[in-house]
């Protein structure tokens, strides 16, 4: 029995070691030589780098870039600027986003705000008529428009951390714009909804969201015209999109650099375009845009660190409140999908959106107090008014009135190098297609991102409409958004990267990520696809994917939630890695009927 013990022993350190081994003499790289396993859907195995996004053109140009000797922030610009092609209901040139990325060789984490800004000539009640409502027509067309950041953001990006020429990275996403490429049955179903109002049979059921009867991209005419057929008929999946005056704005930034896009002939066209028709953006607010670099929000988790985006996103904060309040709830001895679970992160989410909602603003505006936000100690203190076994209303959290209430389409993708380097980048035009309007002879959609700052100072309504002073309108300020990039670290290697579009849900999606990876240490393609579940304060409804079980939901509703359900939430492209086996897993995520993963 001895030897039997001596022999387990010696096996024990054997495997130890081999383990111990492949940290020690590949840290941070990739060099798998042994036959990569086939892993259940929607996980994908690679062996040194991968790009997972929401469209296949868009990762492959990612890849190629990889391949020909460029970094993590290479790929991601490419992929980038392709989706701004290949994807136009979020993948963009006029709109904004943000950038986490990790540099492995330094153990360091930063971070890049390219948010839109409010013009100069913008107001706090620009968009409030006598009455005190809305104006209609405020979410479509130039007047909805703030000023684009996502070029500037990466080009300032590449200049610090890429490694190929600019003229290199632009290359794959202009000539898919002057050749074309063939059209998923999503984006062709997309295209009839917006161009036809209908999706078309053999063009897939599913079409991109927030789409509205009365807010389509056949509204306007360059919109049509860089859009639909020359026919004018409906598109079929296989057809191929040819954008020509996309791909010349594409070719004038290849040529003479990213500056064109804010001093050069494409900023004439988007103020030409602005000033015809009842836009705000001029030409001193394209060239006074600025990108910024910022320091990550950075919080810690069972023995993980993990890097968020910080203000004027508020996904960072958000995670990191959340994640304190939860780590002593110990919620894996209740299991993923239990009630008790539900419940903790149902009314963690409610304090974290809260806080969001009345200390979050642009970092150049307000004063936001991230270190209390994002400290244990803040946390408990918040954690401490959770009643465990029922739910707390959100109308008992406001220390100001909220109204009664009246009877996003964004993309994230992920990228990691041989090297160990990784980059998450959410991005947007804020609704699908944003403002719905191309500006004429530059073949890109404007955003309408200015909906996204509260419209209604001083009026928050049980609806979910916000009014707190922090993001209200005011010239030159960013909108809060509820990006949420992420990059999760464990002796200093990236373990997983990840975001997801889907508005205020993205920080809540991220949250089950990350809590599927690190509470309760599920396989890889099982993170991905597990049930999601969102909470914002208001509306005060627990909102879950229809997958969660139903005697869940019956337990939900007898400790006092009001729940609803959706068919899916979020499209988080994420990126898992194995340390024991050293390989890369890609989770492009099914949920909106596409998902693409590309590497080696």
């Amino acid at each position: 029995m001895q030897f039997f013990r001596s022999c387990s022993r010696r096996i024990l350190r054997v495997l130890f070691f081999q383990a111990l081994m492949i940290v020690i003499c590949n840290p941070k790289g990739f060099a798998q030589t042994a036959p990569l396993p086939k892993l259940p859907a929607p996980a994908i195995a690679f062996s040194r780098h991968v790009v997972v996004a929401r469209e296949t053109f868009a990762a492959e140009a990612g890849r190629e870039i990889l391949n020909q000797g460029g970094n993590a922030m290479d790929a991601a610009v490419a992929t980038a600027l392709a989706l701004a092609v290949t994807h136009p209901p979020a993948g963009n040139l006029g709109g904004g986003g943000f950038i986490v990325f990790y540099q492995a060789d330094r153990g360091k984490a930063t971070t890049f705000d390219f948010r839109e800004m409010a013009p100069q000539g913008a107001s706090a009640k620009m968009y409030v008529n006598e009455s005190g409502k809305l104006k209609p027509g405020h979410r479509k067309g130039p007047w909805a428009a703030g000023v684009p950041g996502t070029v500037r953001g990466l080009a300032l990006a590449h200049q610090k951390y890429g490694r190929l020429p600019w003229s290199k990275l632009v290359k794959p996403a202009e000539k898919l714009a002057r050749e074309g490429f063939a059209l998923n049955p999503v984006m062709a179903g997309s295209l009839n909804a917006e161009l036809f109002g209908r999706s078309e049979p053999d063009a897939g059921t599913k079409i991109a969201e927030n789409l509205s009867s009365t807010d389509r991209l056949a509204d306007f005419p360059a919109s049509v015209s860089a859009y639909a057929k020359p026919d004018r008929s409906p598109w079929h999946a296989g057809e191929k999109l040819i954008q020509p005056d996309l791909a010349k704005t594409l070719k004038r930034l290849d040529d003479h650099g990213p500056d064109e896009f804010y001093t050069g002939l494409t900023a004439d066209l988007i103020v030409r375009y602005s000033e015809s028709s009842g836009g705000l953006i001029t030409k001193a607010d394209l060239a006074g845009y600025k990108a910024v670099e910022r320091e990550p929000i950075r919080m810690e988790y069972r023995g993980h660190t993990i890097f968020g985006m910080g203000p004027p996103s508020s996904g960072g904060i958000i995670t990191a409140l959340c994640l304190n309040m939860i780590e002593p709830m110990e919620l894996r001895q209740y299991g993923r999908s239990s009630d008790q679970a539900a419940h903790l992160v149902g009314e963690s989410l409610r304090r974290a959106f809260y806080e969001r909602f009345t200390k979050i603003g642009d970092p150049d505006f307000v004063d936001v107090p991230i270190k209390e936000l994002i400290s244990k100690p803040y946390a408990a203190q918040l954690a401490g008014s959770i009643d465990r076994e029922k739910t707390t209303p959100s109308l008992s959290l406001a220390r100001f009135p909220v109204i009664a209430a009246e009877s996003s389409e964004t993309t994230h993708f992920s990228v990691l190098d041989s090297a160990g380097n990784a980059v998450a980048l959410t991005y947007t035009l804020e609704e699908s297609y944003g403002a719905k309007c191309v500006v004429p002879g530059a073949g890109f959609l404007l955003n309408n991102e200015m909906g996204d700052f509260n419209l209604i100072p001083g009026r928050t309504d049980t609806a979910g409409n916000i009014g707190t002073k922090p993001n209200v309108i005011e010239p030159g300020k960013r909108m809060v958004s509820s990006m949420s990039p992420t990059i999760v670290v464990q002796h200093q290697r990236v373990k997983l990267v990840t975001g997801s579009p889907g508005g205020r849900t993205i920080p809540s999606t991220v949250l089950w990520m990350l809590l599927g990876a690190l509470e309760f240490e599920l396989p890889p393609a099982e993170i991905q696809m597990a049930p999601k579940l969102h909470q914002s304060w208001f509306p005060d409804k627990l909102i879950l994917e229809r997958s969660w079980p139903k005697q869940t939901l019956k337990k939900l509703r007898n400790r006092g939630w009001e729940v609803s359900n959706v068919s899916a939430q979020g499209d988080a492209h994420s990126i898992y890695v194995d340390f024991l086996k050293n390989f890369l897993v890609a989770l492009p995520d099914p949920r909106r009927g596409e998902g693409a993963a590309s590497g080696e």
